[in-house]
């Protein structure tokens, strides 16, 4: 059985002076409790049944899920257990070291909650306003670069809810994304060059994949978007809530941040789910066309995760690795994600300050 996580929230004094009016939250993914199946099948069920995340009516998705829990959480226990360390489940530990991090360079009161499992949204809110009942406005950071309706769009509707339950009167803006901002090119581009190997063949981007009708869902002109070249290098207001154009912006900056070889880089999407349509190329079919290419040592980045996680450690660090040297690869370099690096943690303070 895994170690059950410790709730958490950054360390601050109460608010007994009545002086604190704006909060930040960060709020990330979120891990099982722990490793055991029960767990993980109580986390599967409350990440699926999101309407955000399997975005189809209420009772085909509930008889969808329920087919999956029938079959899912024994292996995806298995490779919890994987990645599992003495503190609990990578993303929460990193996250709860990293908010100890910017605790340190931000005045105001944070907390951090998670979109499923716990610490949740609910609890982090009601910790805030417990330390601080002077809290007039919070500022919500959902930890994802790129937006997406199953990340950033239903982080914010669920705090929404919260907020108009618990305290309606508390006012709240939020950061939807932040896949160029300047800062946070800087603090990858330093990442990625601090881990890369002197000698590659190619750098794969491997971002978190999404069903196409989410991309479609997301475009506010219901026009715009064709998922094709054309329309993401065409202006357009879709680009705010475009997750594909986001990613290939990130993609093109931290390119010319590094000064790579655009010859060398390559772009897919990880982590699909179901049979519907899912945005391409894929991260597994792309490493295996590398492979066929005649690439023998290739380096995996992920931009779309800012911490360590079961997609990146296990997904990429473990099984992706493993398919690629099984292939005929002979060199693979997982780049780590940021983590608590100080520049990210710079980033970071800055990104929630603008």
């Amino acid at each position: 059985m895994g170690i059950k996580i410790q709730l958490y929230f950054p360390c601050s004094n109460p608010d007994n002076t009545g002086m604190s009016q704006q909060a930040l939250l960060f709020v990330n993914l979120g891990s099982p409790l722990s490793y055991d199946v029960n767990d993980v099948k109580a986390y599967l069920k409350e990440f699926l049944m999101d309407p955000y995340v399997l975005d189809i009516p209420y009772l085909l998705r509930w008889f969808v899920v329920q087919r999956i829990l029938k079959t899912r959480p024994p292996e995806t226990a298995e490779a919890y257990r994987e990645v599992w360390t003495k503190n609990g489940a990578p993303l929460i530990v990193l996250s709860q070291q990293l908010m100890d991090l910017i605790a340190e360079k931000i005045k105001v009161p944070i907390a951090l909650g998670m979109r499923y499992a716990e610490p949740s949204i609910d609890m982090a809110i009601c910790d805030l306003l417990r330390r601080h009942p002077s809290i007039e406005q919070i500022k919500l950071i959902p930890l994802y670069p790129h937006y997406a309706l199953s990340s950033t769009e239903t982080v914010i509707a669920k705090t929404k809810r919260v907020l108009a339950k618990r305290c309606p009167h508390v006012k709240l803006t939020w950061v939807a994304s932040f896949f160029d901002h300047p800062a946070y090119i800087a603090a990858l581009a330093d990442r990625l060059q601090k881990s890369l190997p002197s000698d590659y063949d190619a750098i794969l981007f491997s971002y978190h994949g999404l069903p196409e009708r989410h991309i479609m869902k997301s475009d506010p002109t219901a026009s715009h978007c064709q998922l094709n070249e054309a329309c993401c290098q065409t202006p357009s207001e879709a680009h705010k809530t475009c997750y594909v154009h986001q990613v290939k912006q990130t993609t093109r900056l931290l390119v010319q941040a590094c000064n790579l070889e655009p010859k060398k880089m390559s772009l897919a999407f990880q982590s699909r789910l179901g049979k519907d349509p899912w945005v391409r190329p894929y991260t597994d079919e792309e490493v295996m066309r590398l492979v066929e290419k005649g690439v023998k040592r290739l380096v995996v980045i992920s931009p779309s995760f800012v911490a360590d996680c079961l997609e990146t450690i296990e997904e990429l660090g473990m099984r992706l690795k493993e398919d690629f040297l099984k292939a005929g690869g002979e060199s693979f370099t997982l780049i780590p994600c940021l983590n608590t690096d100080q520049k990210w943690v710079d980033a970071l303070a800055q990104i929630a300050a603008d």
